[in-house]
């Protein structure tokens, strides 16, 4: 029913707990009206409360909406995918606008951490860095 806007790129600003659960009960089901949402939320909130709270997450154009008779239906602006691609990419992008030590910090604890969780990971982590310098190496190439 509602197409996307692409020329509305959506800033990743954190969200609070009740934005995400909205968020992720409309990535589930699609395009939702306030009952809708408010009837599959798990906890019991005031209609009102789920309103503001779609209206707030359409102000920060994560949703989009379009009238349907007197409802208002809101779809999401982005894929969850999408959405945590952004923020992965803002957070790793303020670490290196910072100072050298900021930036070699960032690398060392992403190494770290993706060594501890899962050593298939940090070799996929190799082969992305790896292929990466190749696209890097191909580019400046006259």
């Amino acid at each position: 029913m509602l197409s996307l806007f692409k020329n509305r790129a959506p800033s990743p600003q954190p969200l609070g707990p009740l934005e995400v659960a909205v968020m992720e009960l409309l990535w589930t089901h699609g395009e939702s009206n306030v009952r809708e949402v408010v009837d599959r939320l798990d906890r019991p909130l005031a209609y009102t409360t789920i309103m503001t709270t779609l209206d707030r997450l359409y102000k920060k154009r994560l949703l989009q909406r379009q009238k349907v008779d007197r409802a208002f239906y809101y779809a999401p602006t982005l894929t969850r995918e999408e959405w945590d691609h952004k923020r992965a990419g803002e957070f790793v992008a303020g670490f290196l606008a910072t100072p050298e030590p900021a930036r070699e910090l960032l690398i060392s604890c992403l190494v770290e951490a993706v060594g501890q969780h899962d050593e298939a990971l940090l070799d996929e982590l190799e082969k992305k860095i790896r292929l990466r310098r190749k696209e890097l190496a191909r580019r400046q190439r006259p």
